[in-house]
């Protein structure tokens, strides 16, 4: 019984570390694909934001389906 009392916690800390990782990288995620948009506004655009707000968009669902995947993973342990 006192084992499964200990292991509660760990769990609870594990799981804490897990999604503060998460979070981590989903800044990351969405910071590294505003640099993509903005190279290539630099790029291929005359002064638009049009890629920015593309590429942006499309970090922050990037970002959210593993947001999504990692708890569906956690829950599942």
């Amino acid at each position: 019984m006192a084992e499964k009392e200990n292991r509660k916690p760990k769990k609870q800390l594990k799981n804490a570390a897990i999604l503060s990782g998460v979070a981590i990288q989903m800044g990351i995620t969405i910071y590294l694909f505003v640099l993509l948009g903005k190279w290539l506004d630099s790029k291929y655009n005359n002064g638009d934001k049009l890629f920015i707000i593309i590429t942006t968009l499309a970090g922050v669902g990037v970002s959210l389906y593993a947001v999504v995947k990692q708890l569906y993973r956690l829950n599942n342990d």
